[in-house]
């Protein structure tokens, strides 16, 4: 979460970012900046904090790539997942398809296998882990972990 992110977008795209994301706190004018990573060749997402209102994307979701749900308060990775973050994922999911929006909801913050197959129950497309998948002792049987938890 960084602020004045427009002044970032085209950096990260040349950089090769294909997807790239911006906090809702911290855009002047989300419409331009989602706008301006558009034109940049990447995907644009809006990203909500836990509680910030989902109206925000109720409103961008048709200017939108993909909505991010922050399932912990930005700042360091390791966080507890927030579980009521389910409930808005899940509000969220059933808008958009009232709507005939078709965009991925992805989910950053918390995330392992304990909790994926949630999460994916109610509404979200791409899983971001981080500590559960780089924390403990094998990447590899953290991953199988993950995928057999969403899987089945």
């Amino acid at each position: 979460m960084i602020v004045e992110p427009e002044r970032y977008v085209e950096t990260f795209a040349q950089a090769g970012a294909q997807w790239i994301s911006v906090h809702v706190e911290t855009c002047q004018h989300l419409h331009r900046t989602l706008a301006l990573i558009r034109s940049c060749g990447a995907r644009a997402g809006v990203v909500l904090n836990p509680l910030t209102p989902l109206e925000y994307a109720f409103e961008a979701a048709g200017h939108a790539d993909f909505v991010l749900m922050m399932s912990v308060n930005p700042g360091f990775g390791g966080q507890e997942f927030i579980p009521s973050v389910l409930g808005r994922i899940e509000r969220l999911r059933t808008w958009l398809e009232r709507e005939r929006i078709e965009i991925p909801i992805e989910v950053d913050g918390g995330v392992h296998h304990g909790n994926a197959a949630a999460l994916v129950n109610a509404g979200a497309t791409v899983l971001v882990a981080g500590a559960a998948i780089f924390g403990g002792s094998s990447i590899t049987e953290n991953i199988t972990a993950l995928r057999a938890a969403v899987l089945g």
